[in-house]
């Protein structure tokens, strides 16, 4: 029997083919998986305490994750999600479970693990995911300083933050003067008579995505708990808040319980 040849034309597509399947079989990958290298992930050239894999570097990123997180949040004031721990169901739990949530990967079992209601509303994050992440669970730093790996066996990061952990430690100041907030920020209040829970914390939605009245000043927040009361979510304008009954709880420049606007450390 004689040998049978491909013409070398026949040959050369097979290869272009070939190399064109893997290429995008990589691409594919590469979409999947962190950009950065694990040296890159533990790096913290903004000295903030958190390392530089963990924050959202690109303005899609930045811009997606504020999304999810305040979308999350407000669904929160319709119907509360099972997936939300009814044990961690107060002010600081809200951005917690929100936070998780928006770097989850949002896909179908997402989506009914959740509950009705929720639907895409951006693109997901797409430098790390909170399964693939170089802090894990242990999202929030619950110390002052510069980020080393060693942090991360030294319990500097915690799967847990109280409204003061949020504050002193992943967040950072923007303005006492709202017209600086960005959708995704947080609202701090200190209130000292509050022996127990003296911070509270609100997210500042901007525009809401339901109901939003042509206004562009919402917050959410959770009430908070307590033995005798599991608390509530609101959502509600800052121009309401400002008629307060109570003044302390203004989000004034004039009421020195109000601490001001901060903007997750993730996000600078």
């Amino acid at each position: 029997m004689k040998p049978v040849y491909l013409p070398i034309t026949l040959c050369l597509f097979a290869i272009l083919l070939m190399a064109a399947c893997g290429g995008a079989s990589q691409a594919r990958t590469a979409s999947r998986t962190p950009v950065h290298q694990p040296a890159t992930y533990l790096a913290d050239s903004d000295g903030d305490g958190i390392p530089d894999g963990a924050e959202l570097r690109s303005f899609e990123d930045r811009a997606s994750f504020r999304r999810w997180f305040t979308a999350i949040a407000e669904m929160q004031f319709y119907r509360i999600s099972d997936e939300w721990n009814a044990g961690q169901r107060d002010c600081a739990g809200l951005v917690r479970f929100a936070w998780r949530e928006a770097l989850r990967r949002h896909d179908r079992p997402w989506f009914q693990k959740m509950g009705e209601g929720y639907e895409p509303v951006a693109p997901d994050v797409r430098a790390y995911s909170l399964e693939r992440n170089p802090l894990g669970e242990k999202l929030f730093r619950t110390d002052f300083g510069s980020f080393n790996e060693a942090d991360l066996s030294a319990d500097k990061f915690s799967e847990f933050a109280d409204a003061k952990t949020l504050k002193n430690y992943n967040s950072v100041f923007i303005s006492r003067e709202r017209r600086r907030a960005q959708s995704g920020d947080l609202l701090f209040f200190h209130q000292p008579w509050v022996q127990k829970f003296p911070y509270h914390v609100m997210i500042f939605l901007g525009e809401a995505r339901e109901a939003s009245e042509g206004a562009s000043d919402w917050v959410v927040y959770h009430t908070g708990s307590s033995p005798t009361d599991e608390g509530t979510i609101k959502k509600v304008r800052l121009a309401v808040l400002d008629q307060h009954p109570d003044k302390r709880w203004r989000p004034v420049e004039s009421n020195r319980n109000f601490l001001g606007f901060y903007r997750l450390k993730i996000l600078e």
